[in-house]
């Protein structure tokens, strides 16, 4: 499970060009799955990415590309939290959330992909890995941690 981490939520280019084409030549090969957010998959696809049928384009585009499933993350402009599974099979789903409003997002898009990655080696199928992550994500942001300035990071640890 490879989540590029190219482009911050508040827009910051997280990488040159330079690292992000090693990124896609050397890393997303040996991925199963890599979790774009929207200003990460316009970069990779040069495409505009405004609705949900774009999103779809999208995703089929990265996966033409790079020949990997895709998890396209929603959440950054479009849409509440919804997500878009474009799997090897070509087949499409979609993973339903519901935007919380929560300052405290930051690294949001990397324990996601932590936790599916978690369900993964629990033996989850991949659909089921992310319903749980999602849920997971989602539980995190809810608990509404407030530490630090800024956006500060959601809660991890909110089961305990």
């Amino acid at each position: 499970v490879l989540d590029p981490a190219m482009i911050s939520t508040s827009g910051h280019r997280l990488k040159d060009k330079h690292a992000e084409q090693t990124l896609q030549k050397e890393l997303f090969p040996l991925a199963e799955i890599i979790t774009p957010n929207i200003p990460e998959a316009e970069v990779l696809t040069g495409l505009p990415i405004t609705n949900a049928d774009s999103m779809e384009e999208a995703a089929h585009k990265l996966y033409e590309s790079f020949h990997i499933s895709v998890l396209l993350k929603g959440g950054h402009r479009i849409n509440d939290a919804n997500d878009l599974l474009f799997e090897q099979s070509g087949a499409y789903r979609w993973f339903y959330g519901k935007r919380i409003d929560n300052p405290n997002t930051h690294g949001t898009g990397c324990t996601l992909s932590s936790a599916i990655a978690s369900g993964l080696a629990k033996g989850l199928s991949l659909p089921d890995a992310i319903s749980a992550a999602k849920e997971y994500i989602s539980g995190a942001l809810a608990s509404m941690m407030d530490l630090g300035h800024g956006s500060g990071p959601l809660n991890h640890a909110y089961r305990i």
